[in-house]
């Protein structure tokens, strides 16, 4: 039981350092998580590995999910850790969506493209709509993603058509030349 402890506590404490290095990083695009932060974002992680049936060895993926989401236009210091929190929990969830069938790193792509784009930064967008589709469609046997553009084949699976600034200003022109 001892043992166990023991090694619980420094696995702990290797996901602590791992996440506060990544401030070095992130600190240029004024995000920046306190140790109060990351011990919340990493006993999030616990249960949301608890609740996804899920493991995790070696690396947490946190990092990958904070280098690949620092730099976006959509986040900033005041919803940060709730933001990773949130993107933790959609990415392991869909990690079981998606059986497992595309790798961390391929499911991050995917996430921070559409995050960017086709979502303008809404995660519920992200989770409710999003990924659901192309998890579907990865569950299908859907397998041309690997070796294609991620926003072109995203592109494909986007069912609800979403804001076209062009095209708004297009049809207000011809509303009012009538």
């Amino acid at each position: 039981m001892e043992q166990k402890n023991w090694m619980e506590q420094m696995m702990k404490e290797t996901q602590l350092k791992q996440v506060l290095d990544t401030n070095q990083y992130t600190e240029k695009y004024g995000l920046v998580l306190s140790n109060e932060d990351t011990q919340i974002l990493i006993a999030e992680r616990g249960e949301t590995l608890k609740q996804e049936r899920r493991i995790e060895f070696g690396e947490s993926i946190l990092p990958k999910i904070i280098y690949a989401f620092c730099d976006s236009v959509w986040i900033n210091q005041s919803d940060y850790r709730n933001t990773l929190i949130r993107l933790q929990d959609i990415f392991f969830s869909y990690k079981n969506e998606m059986m497992d069938e595309i790798t961390d790193d391929e499911l991050i792509a995917f996430m921070r493209d559409q995050f960017e784009t086709v979502c303008g930064g809404d995660l519920d967008y992200l989770e409710g709509t999003c990924l659901d589709v192309f998890a579907q469609a990865i569950r299908a046997g859907y397998t041309d993603y690997q070796a294609a553009d991620v926003r072109e084949e995203a592109g494909k699976f986007d069912l609800v058509q979403r804001w076209d600034k062009e095209l708004y200003q297009e049809v207000l022109r011809d509303l009012c030349w009538k």
